[in-house]
């Protein structure tokens, strides 16, 4: 009575163990097809284009802080109304220019690939 209570549990493990092993064979030689390569390769493109891009964020945090300190410089000195204005117009380039470029690093990735 009790060898067969034993019996049983352990002759349906061995079975469920065996079967599962050729399903996970089975399973493992599916996942080297091409598709699912080159799913794989545009999903990393996309990650890699959306990660050069965040740079654009930065530029436009760079722009802000640059006409930011431009109203500080003007309240605090009208006199220099001039001068300050050239130089927010350089920092503006400046970031402006770092933006674009990251923008560019994406869209290489994106499409040079």
């Amino acid at each position: 009575m009790y060898c067969q209570r034993l019996a049983v549990p352990l002759s349906r493990a061995i079975i469920a163990r065996a079967t599962l092993q050729a399903e996970s064979a089975l399973a493992a030689r599916c996942l080297h097809t091409s598709v699912v390569r080159k799913d794989i390769d545009s999903a990393a493109k996309y990650i890699g284009a959306g990660a050069a891009t965040v740079g654009v964020a930065g530029s436009g945090a760079g722009i802000g802080n640059v006409f930011g300190a431009l109203v500080i410089g003007y309240a605090r000195n009208p006199g220099l109304k001039q001068q300050l204005f050239s130089y927010a117009i350089l920092g503006f380039a400046l970031s402006e220019a770092m933006g674009l470029f990251c923008l560019t690093m994406g869209f290489m990735i994106l499409f040079a690939l």
